[in-house]
């Protein structure tokens, strides 16, 4: 019996059009082909709903910084700046720094979305997103951030904020995406991260130099913005040379 690309010796007895009209256990809402479904439902909304934004930047960080914090108040400068670029601004749509980059850009007439996750803990959408989309799977949720931006931009975070920067460094290192600008913003925090991919993973060969070249370490919002406009415009690629990092000597002191 064949069903789709699957090949079976079964015999049932039954057509497929008999399966779809039988009154089925409800329990298949738990199995994996199940699932399947709500996944493609998930990338059809989420696609549905982004299709048609502006160019974007997607800007993670912490959730567990108030509004206080510097480092939302430069994210808050930060979106607005992008606002005022002619460029939306994706996060994932929670408090913290993510909120602090919907607002900015809110408030200076940009397009602010949300792309928001189901956790078991600290993340509803802020009150600063124009639209908000609701995933279940982080993965659907990354595609999202990843197929509708055109830079990243990194505010220091936790675990989500770093497998959001991996991800993004791995697909532009493989060559899934080009000329996509990744900017870490806050030296003093990122500062021994580089320094560790520096040294040992470089020095061990376990990255080349030119893969050093994929991020650029900022602390100001002003020269953020003129990055990520230059690469959208087309005037030129990003060359290592212009990259500037935390020098091995910096992050020594630090």
């Amino acid at each position: 019996m064949r069903r789709g690309r699957i090949t079976t010796t079964e015999a049932s007895g039954t057509t497929e059009d008999a399966f779809l009209l039988q009154r089925r256990d409800p329990a298949f809402v738990d199995t994996d082909p199940w699932r399947v479904l709500r996944i493609l439902s998930e990338f059809v909304e989420g696609f549905d709903a982004l299709a048609s934004i502006p160019p974007a930047v997607s800007v993670f960080g912490s959730a567990r910084v108030d509004s206080e914090d510097p480092f939302y108040q430069a994210a808050r400068e930060v979106g607005a700046e992008l606002a005022r670029a002619g460029l939306a601004v994706i996060t994932g749509g929670g408090p913290g720094v993510m909120e602090a980059a919907n607002r900015g850009c809110r408030e200076a007439g940009g397009l602010s979305v949300g792309c928001n996750i189901e956790l078991p803990f600290e993340q509803g959408m802020n009150d600063y997103v124009d639209l908000g989309v609701d995933f279940r799977y982080f993965f659907v949720r990354k595609m999202m951030f990843v197929k509708y931006a055109e830079a990243f931009v990194v505010f220091p975070g936790g675990f989500g904020t770093l497998d959001e920067l991996f991800e993004a460094l791995t697909l532009i290192q493989t060559g899934k995406v080009h000329h996509f600008p990744v900017v870490l913003f806050g030296s003093s925090f990122w500062s021994g991260l580089v320094d560790w991919l520096r040294r040992p993973v470089l020095a061990e060969g376990k990255i080349g130099q030119e893969d050093m070249a994929l991020f650029h370490v900022s602390d100001d919002p002003a020269e953020v913005v003129p990055l990520i406009r230059d690469v959208l415009a087309g005037k030129r690629p990003v060359e290592p040379t212009e990259l500037a990092h935390v020098q091995p000597e910096k992050a020594d002191a630090e």
